[in-house]
């Protein structure tokens, strides 16, 4: 080879030096975007909380309360049926006929009822005509039922979510410890866990919201507060088992001994360099108990152990619509049930999507 062509430089790029490997989200992330019922999981959650945000600061269903139509206001694809109840209007013609009797003697005021109503008759009103059909129907009261179905979205995300975050939260916490520090600190938090999983858990919830409903201290906090603080203390067993293990699987790995040479302290090992590697069990178990809290408050404030009266949740509306089924009033239900349906469904499915995304024996 001639010394010429050894001194000719190269035009090809330059390798790097060091290029990073991704890390476990970017993987993860990777594998959910070619996940197609993943994808639209995640869209359909995401319309779901834009319609929460959009609800509580007013830019959508604030209006949810106005009795907008008449009573049991059919949907407009129904304009045509008959809205109220029917009512008999020929009289019947053997009934008793009634001759006027004269109220004066026992009534002073009774000559001024005809001109009274004469008076009041000539009034006239600013009040707004109610509409005969609504998008998805009425309640009741006239209430649009689609408005306070996206209201309801509102307060039954909402409990879900904060729920199932302050449950993580405590189940990670407990588990970490137990896990970590084993002995006796973690043989009581075992038989504080074996005492609430003994109970049935609908037994469990009923009883802390019987507690809390009937304690006079936390009379301020009855509402969507109470359902969080019950589902929260009631909830995080399941994860408390799963990060336990976890952590006792971890705690004897070269990372967790290489961070304790170099003097961190138990709190550090437990946090910073334990809980970053099992993260990804915590968000899949927030996503999955978000779906266990709604169908709870569900149940809570249909049996009426909910929220207020004065609020509205899809609980609500289902017991609402208990007694309209009677009379054959069934949008509220439809309303209600059908938004639940998909977004549960679609935290299931995105559920089971984070699952396998961020599984790491999948490559």
């Amino acid at each position: 080879m001639s010394a010429a062509f050894m001194n000719t430089p190269s035009t090809a790029p330059a390798a790097p030096l060091h290029q990073p490997s991704p890390g476990l989200w970017m993987l993860a992330w990777r594998r959910l975007k070619h996940d197609k019922v993943g994808m639209v999981s995640l869209a359909v959650v995401i319309i779901f909380l834009l319609m929460m945000v959009g609800s509580y600061t007013g830019l959508i269903a604030k209006n949810w309360s106005k009795e907008a139509g008449v009573s049991y206001a059919n949907p407009s694809f129904m304009a045509g049926a008959e809205n109220l109840e029917a009512v008999r209007t020929k009289a019947d013609p053997n009934a008793i006929k009634i001759e006027p009797v004269d109220l004066s003697d026992i009534d002073p005021l009774a000559p001024r009822y005809k001109e009274w109503a004469e008076r009041t008759a000539k009034i006239k009103t600013t009040e707004t005509p109610r509409a005969e059909t609504l998008p998805f129907g009425g309640d009741k009261w006239g209430r649009d039922v689609l408005q306070k179905a996206i209201k309801g979205a509102e307060t039954s995300i909402f409990v879900g979510l904060f729920a199932a975050l302050f449950a993580v939260f405590i189940g990670t916490t407990l588990g970490a410890i137990s896990g970590y520090m084993g002995g006796k600190i973690g043989d009581l938090l075992e038989w504080f866990y074996n005492v609430f999983t003994s109970i049935p858990y609908i037994l469990l919830i009923l009883a802390f919201a019987a507690v809390f409903a009937s304690s006079p201290q936390l009379a301020a906090y009855k509402g969507v507060p109470m359902v969080v603080a019950i589902l929260a203390f009631t909830g995080w067993t399941g994860i408390y088992r799963l990060i336990r293990s976890e952590y006792i699987k971890h705690a004897s790995r070269e990372y967790v001994k290489a961070a304790q040479a170099i003097g961190a302290s138990n709190s550090r090992r437990m946090f910073v360099h334990i809980l970053p590697n099992v993260s990804h069990v915590c968000l899949v178990q927030l996503s999955q108990h978000v779906v266990q809290f709604i169908k709870a408050e569900v149940i809570l404030s249909y049996l009426g152990l909910g929220v207020p009266v004065d609020s509205v949740s899809w609980g609500t509306m289902l017991a609402e619509a208990q007694s309209e089924l009677v009379i054959g009033k069934w949008w509220q239900l439809a309303a209600a049930g059908i938004s639940m349906a998909i977004l549960v469904t679609a935290f299931s499915m995105l559920t089971d999507s984070l699952r396998d995304a961020l599984d790491p024996k999948i490559k």
